[in-house]
């Protein structure tokens, strides 16, 4: 049987909406009544026997805060339902019909350029800015990540370490035009790990603040360089805002034959190829490769790869490897590993402050690490043994990527719900499979801050399943020792095609 590109429109949005729904914790009744509608047309559309109206997907992205993903799945099923597809998206006078409700900053056009030479990568981004909201935008995050060896995340760690990524060298410089003005923007730090930074670009200098207003557009551009020994052979671009288009040119020495392809991931879909081809051009001695893509969903990534076939010692890029592997290049033990199965040993605090932050620390790079690899909608978490670190700390960050990631240090269950359900559970530690598993629906957990006093944080449904799933690997459990006996694991293919989302 065939289906239309309407009705898998109208299947991405009931889909997105049930992610969103049951990533807040929401039944369908309770999403309802926020929304003012009956609790049977919630059901209907997520039944996908009625189609989406533009009020009821204007409802659900206010109320479930979808940052922009619930309108544009709708947007998307509107267009074909309009059938207008000779129209350009990009005109102004669509501009209202793209804006998702509530949406504050949006990207109107991205081109990134990075240009390869013998002094290393330079890296041009520019950004077509318009603010949506209703409050003026004082500043902009960027993130600047490396990796010298993408398919060995352990060597590029302790490459890293021994050689870390700082502010100088990467020259950082920041413009931002409006209305033919062109004038220096100031940034600041905001997060500095060796081999990861993130940075706000301010609206202001020396000489005076300039906000984008609601309303106004405005262009920034910002450049930085880094050296040959820090930058891998990849590229990847991030959609963290809403964006009506995205261009990617690689401008890289021909003499060096070098040959590109690139792949793509997103919340609904897992690394696949790029849906659009990277387009080769010849310009002098520069081989130009360029790839584009329009409306990118919000949280893909799309990763532009390559390799100098003229270098006989470039290291080649791997093939396609499973998960695990994938997990254990990172870095992150592997089930069979002995350190699993013991529990990690407390932190004597506040004496062992410095060497509990110093492993938090740890743990949070590695996260950043992995949402760069994969999505993880439901939120993702990992403990000190998968670092192969024998302490009791663990680090969560909520499905929410807008909240504080989650940290235990020497973390205790002191009372758990009679009430439990079973989800689907993966493991970073054998990231080939899934399990059904079940767990409380609230638990209160006692865990320590660094000056050595103690809380108690009470967590329920998709945060309650996260923590409890960190705080087995504490002690030594893995999710299948959880359970029931004789339930098969799902091989990740398998679950990957029939879909299982957390149901709350």
């Amino acid at each position: 049987m065939t289906i239309s590109p309407l009705d898998r429109a109208a299947d991405s949005f009931a889909a997105e909406l049930a992610r969103h729904r049951t990533e807040r914790g929401l039944s369908k009744k309770q999403l309802a009544t926020l929304m003012g509608f009956d609790p049977s047309y919630v059901s209907h559309v997520e039944g996908r026997r009625h189609r989406p109206t533009e009020d009821f997907a204007r409802r659900a992205e206010a109320v479930l805060d979808a940052s922009g993903a619930i309108w544009q799945r709708f947007r998307e099923y509107d267009h074909l339902r309009h059938t207008r597809a000779e129209r350009d998206p990009r005109e102004p006078d669509s501009i209202g019909r793209w804006i998702p409700p509530g949406t504050g900053l949006i990207v109107e056009n991205e081109v990134s350029i990075l240009t390869y030479s013998e002094d290393g990568y330079r890296c041009l981004i520019r950004r077509e800015l318009y603010n949506a909201g209703t409050e003026p935008v004082t500043r902009y995050l960027v993130r600047v990540a490396v990796d010298r060896y993408p398919n060995d995340p352990g060597r590029s760690n302790r490459h890293h370490r021994e050689r870390p990524l700082t502010f100088a060298e990467l020259g950082l410089r920041a413009h931002r035009e409006e209305s033919g003005e062109r004038e220096a923007m100031h940034w600041r730090a905001k997060y500095d790990r060796d081999a990861f930074k993130e940075i706000w670009l301010l609206f202001e200098n020396g000489e005076r603040r300039f906000p984008l207003y609601p309303g106004h557009r405005a262009t920034i551009e910002y450049t930085y360089t880094v050296g040959r020994d820090k930058w891998g052979p990849w590229f990847q671009r991030a959609v963290r805002v809403p964006t009506r288009h995205l261009a990617v040119r690689l401008d890289l020495p021909a003499e060096l034959d070098p040959q590109v392809w690139g792949v793509e991931t997103s919340l609904s879909a897992e690394e696949g190829p790029l849906r659009r081809a990277v387009v080769r051009r010849a310009e002098g001695d520069r081989a130009i490769f360029e790839w584009a893509t329009d409306d990118p969903p919000l949280n893909a990534r799309y990763r532009l790869q390559w390799r100098f076939r003229a270098q006989p010692d470039a290291e080649p890029e791997g093939e396609r490897m499973r998960p695990s592997e994938r997990m254990r290049r990172l870095g992150i033990l592997q089930r069979g590993t002995d350190l699993l199965r013991q529990p990690a040993r407390p932190f004597d605090l506040p004496r062992e402050g410095r060497a509990a932050q110093e492993v938090i620390d740890r743990l949070i790079d590695a996260l950043a690490r992995l949402d760069e690899l994969h999505p993880f909608a439901k939120g993702v978490g990992i403990a000190a043994p998968q670092l192969d670190i024998g302490r009791a700390a663990a680090v969560i960050r909520p499905p929410d990527r807008t909240a504080e990631p989650l940290v235990l240090l020497n973390p205790r269950v002191v009372d758990s719900a009679p009430d439990t359900d079973e989800q689907y559970e993966g493991c970073l530690s054998f990231f080939d499979h899934r399990g059904l598993v079940p767990r409380p629906l609230r638990m209160d957990v006692e865990h320590a801050q660094l000056d050595g006093s103690r809380v108690i944080t009470s967590f329920e449904f998709g945060m309650a399943r996260l923590v409890a799933h960190e705080i087995d690997h504490l002690e030594g459990r893995l999710y299948v020792d959880r359970m029931a006996p004789g339930v098969p694991l799902v091989p990740i293919e398998e679950y990957r095609d029939s879909g299982h989302p957390w149901r709350y």
